[in-house]
């Protein structure tokens, strides 16, 4: 893969950090590393949203935060309020974790709850919904998108990346753009640490490309 491709795909990805410490500096220097790699957004939760902010000020890199990450459990009202915190804090988007025992419990109003609370929480900044659609079957996967496409999300990204088995490849995509409103876009995450499988997802029909490791776009 060439520069010029590197860089576009580096466009279309956002890096994921949530290790439980690290420094200032180390932060610095993360911020700096997005900034000139031209990555898309850096995601973090709450307590680093100040300092990402900060890191990334005047750059086209935009700031994300997890909400409700990683399990997605945590109350509706919580979540809510992660929301409202993250706006204040610097957040351009926010990425909810869903509660998957909504969807597999057939709680349509807990989960359209949910949904709608933080999207008005987002206050018209974009909401990026996770679902781990590997623990999902495919009739759950339909009735999850449909969730999804009456209440306001603009994406939904296939999971957290947390947890050491997740994967994503082509086919996942495909079935997911089988179902989804084709206004909302999917975000592919599920250790990418490959430029090439990368590139296969965006081909597949993936917007967008999550990861926690920016190693494959070591030579931009």
């Amino acid at each position: 893969m060439n520069q010029t491709q590197l860089a576009n795909l580096a466009a279309k990805t956002d890096f994921a950090y949530w290790k439980p410490i690290v420094t200032p500096k180390e932060f610095a220097a993360l911020c700096a590393d997005a900034r000139a790699k031209a990555i898309r957004a850096v995601g973090v939760t709450g307590s680093r949203l100040m300092l990402t902010a900060a890191g990334l000020e005047d750059s086209a890199v935009q700031v994300i935060a997890l909400v409700g990450f990683p399990m997605g459990t945590s109350d509706s009202d919580v979540k809510r309020y992660e929301a409202e915190v993250a706006v204040d804090f610097g957040a351009q988007e926010i990425e909810l974790v869903l509660n998957l025992d909504h969807l597999k419990n057939n709680s349509h109003k807990a989960m359209m709850r949910e949904l709608n609370d933080v999207v008005d929480a987002a206050d018209e900044r974009a909401v990026c919904a996770v679902l781990e659609t590997r623990a999902l079957t495919r009739a759950e996967l339909i009735k999850a998108c449909d969730y999804i496409s009456d209440s306001g999300v603009k994406c939904i990204s296939t999971g957290t990346d947390f947890w050491p088995d997740s994967r994503v490849d082509a086919d996942d995509i495909k079935a997911i753009r089988e179902v989804l409103n084709e206004k909302i876009a999917i975000k592919a995450v599920g250790n990418i640490r490959d430029a090439e499988l990368a590139q296969q997802l965006v081909e597949a029909g993936a917007a967008r490309i999550g990861t926690t490791s920016l190693g494959m776009f070591k030579k931009l």
